[in-house]
């Protein structure tokens, strides 16, 4: 995949693109990352990229013409334009799921107090949100979107099959988690990891996993119960003695 990122802080995503999971991938040409300063194509002689808005308000608007000369620097008219924004679609399983099977992307990181409109208009720009909060700029919001984007790419975790048995993406939350040493200031490791039972481990995790997603976030829950497919008979008995101890309340109208 490649991923060209136009920003205003190019140097904020040095320390991400060269590191872990991500810099591997970069080095191993699984993913390309291109960082365009928007300040390069600016025609203002003092490097200016920003201006008042229309109809007053606070703050500064990045300005149209040098996020177009950026954008077509690098050709993005038929290539998937994102523009990182509090108002977007919200970025879930199933949306980092489909950027994942994209071979280019063009994201935009805003500052200010956002972009002009007609930047988002007229490059047909998808506005994305990490949630319902505000950021100083859309840089960190990138990172986020690209780091789990990329997950999903082949090859990138090594393990084709390890982003489906994380937290998210298996509809449920992570079941607990242990390593060495099996005991630690009287604190120990629940048994049945050390049974070699493989069936009764995975059994444990799952009911782990349920415990976690009902106390903590029953909506997805909800939504893993309303899907469907059919269970094993005893994650069915898992599942049925964990809400009859701890009952899924139906949601306030």
């Amino acid at each position: 995949m490649k991923i060209d990122i136009l920003t205003l802080f190019p140097d904020m995503f040095l320390p991400v693109t060269g590191q872990s999971i991500l810099g591997r991938a970069v080095e191993s040409g699984l993913l390309e990352m291109r960082i365009m300063n928007i300040r390069d194509h600016t025609k203002d002689k003092h490097k200016k990229t920003d201006d008042t808005p229309y109809g007053g308000g606070a703050g500064m608007i990045l300005s149209p013409q040098p996020v177009f000369d950026a954008l077509r620097s690098i050709d993005a008219q038929h290539k998937r334009k994102i523009y990182m924004s509090p108002r977007g679609r919200l970025l879930d399983q199933a949306l980092i799921s489909e950027l994942s099977k994209e071979e280019e992307l063009v994201i935009l990181c805003g500052h200010y107090e956002g972009v002009d409109q007609r930047i988002l208009d007229a490059w047909e720009m998808e506005e994305v949100s990490i949630g319902d909060y505000i950021l100083t700029g859309g840089e960190l919001a990138c990172m986020v979107l690209i780091d789990t984007v990329a997950r999903l790419i082949p090859d990138v975790l090594g393990n084709e099959g390890a982003h489906l048995e994380e937290s998210i993406y298996s509809g449920l939350l992570e079941y607990d988690q242990y390593t060495k040493p099996r005991e630690y200031e009287g604190l120990t490791v629940p048994e049945v990891l050390f049974n070699g039972n493989h069936k009764l481990i995975r059994l444990w995790q799952w009911e782990s996993a349920l415990r976690h997603t009902l106390r903590r976030r029953p909506d997805l829950l909800r939504a893993f119960l309303n899907r469907s497919f059919n269970l094993p008979k005893d994650q069915k008995q898992i599942l049925k003695k964990v809400l009859d101890q701890e009952p899924l309340l139906e949601e306030e109208e």
